[in-house]
């Protein structure tokens, strides 16, 4: 998703810079370019420190992405995870490296929606990892993969009956379990 994003803010600013917006599918849909010193609805854009502090945040979330990326064994995470660190770092890579100087550059929008503000891929993703992350976390999908549901045994490979492949499953003084000694 970083790269999307940055190839189609590159593509963005070497096409629709200083011209009209372009309209799409009957205005549905128009491409601008916009540079947004502050946060998504350009929240904070009138305040340099502010652009600063949502830099420092970015860096947060994306140190804390790849910390929780090492215990990771969920699919769906990982895709919101990706979602979200693509995102951040996207437009992370906007403040430190566009105008006017390192961690007070404007970030790149330029998707607009009918009574929606601007946005870009970046944003998206962010959005659409944040969604996510909401959807599983109430679903009780962990970071970790698939547990056992609570009751089941915890190894569920061991098929019913105390068997494992024909042979009775015995405990630890050889006795089977049900304490009949395998007959």
């Amino acid at each position: 998703m970083f790269v999307t994003d940055l190839v189609s803010k590159t593509i963005v600013v070497a096409t629709l810079s200083h011209r009209p917006p372009v309209r799409l599918l009957g205005g549905l849909l128009r491409l601008t370019e916009l540079r947004n010193p502050g946060a998504a609805f350009s929240i904070g854009a009138s305040s340099a420190v502010l652009t600063v502090v949502f830099s420092l945040i970015a860096v947060g979330v994306i140190i804390a992405i790849l910390r929780t990326s090492r215990r990771l064994r969920s699919v769906p995470w990982a895709v919101t995870l990706g979602l979200l660190l693509g995102g951040a770092a996207g437009n992370l890579g906007d403040r430190i490296f566009r105008s006017p100087g390192p961690f007070r550059g404007y970030v790149v929008d330029w998707i607009q929606l009918p009574h929606w503000p601007v946005f870009n891929v970046a944003d998206s993703c962010i959005v659409c990892g944040g969604i996510l992350a909401v959807l599983l976390a109430a679903r009780g999908v962990p970071l970790e993969g698939n547990r056992p549901v609570a009751g089941s045994p915890p190894d569920s490979d061991a098929p019913a009956g105390g068997q494992l492949g024909g042979t009775p499953v015995r405990d630890r003084s050889g006795q089977h379990p049900a304490g009949d000694g395998g007959r």
